[in-house]
């Protein structure tokens, strides 16, 4: 049986929603965060980096959401439903899939992350630490997402999903495009549309449903 060890905001919702789309049997591992909002140690006793999400088939774990969503359509996928099988699809396929952690999301852990540091100063230097910060951001942070976020809006006004058809590619790509419309109430209309077409998945729909029933029964 798949296990899927879940921690709870975290990019291994991912994993759910892919098994969804597979129709794959699974079970889930569910862990709260800690009051710091680290994952908790427990996970380390799965992956030595305890860092979600992990999946584990059979008794080798699985790390790195790219890695599993590549496995699991490579074991599972008889159909090759969720990777394109046209070679220019291929390899907007592959761009997205390593784009997903290896561009965009840095550049939106560094926002929140120079967010951050005001907060977690001494009280004394808080002011200079809220000016290097905001110095940070506005002079290296927001240029380069700026980019970004333009490429991206103008790459889904002309195309549906990120590789053809819906892919696992669009999973990759959906929570750091998640993460970007919530710290801009929805701003950039391409994006939000594209959010909204995934929304409206059976699979997201069944895996989001499943998400939430936990939680609830682990509040």
């Amino acid at each position: 049986m798949i296990t899927v060890h879940h921690l709870e905001q975290s990019r291994s919702f991912r994993i759910l929603w892919a098994l969804e789309e597979l129709g794959q049997p699974y079970q889930i591992e569910f862990y709260r965060r800690l009051p710091s909002f680290a994952a908790p140690p427990e996970l380390k006793r799965v992956h030595p980096l305890g860092k979600a999400p992990i999946l584990t088939d059979g008794e080798q774990p699985i790390a790195e959401s790219a890695v599993i969503l590549e496995y699991l359509q490579e074991q599972y996928d008889a159909a090759q439903q969720f990777k394109p099988t046209r070679p220019a699809d291929q390899q907007q396929y592959r761009y997205w899939m390593h784009y997903a952690e290896g561009s965009l999301m840095p550049l939106l852990v560094m926002q929140l992350v120079a967010s951050k540091v005001p907060q977690r100063a001494p009280w004394l230097i808080r002011p200079v630490a809220a000016k290097v910060s905001e110095g940070i951001r506005q002079g290296f942070i927001q240029p380069r997402l700026k980019d970004h976020i333009q490429f991206l809006e103008d790459y889904l006004a002309t195309h549906d999903y990120f590789a053809g058809t819906f892919s696992f590619a669009d999973i990759q790509m959906a929570f750091p495009l998640q993460a970007l419309q919530s710290r801009t109430d929805g701003k950039y209309p391409q994006i939000e549309r594209y959010l909204q077409r995934l929304a409206q998945r059976e699979g997201y729909q069944r895996a989001f449903a499943r998400e939430q029933k936990l939680e609830a029964q682990l509040a």
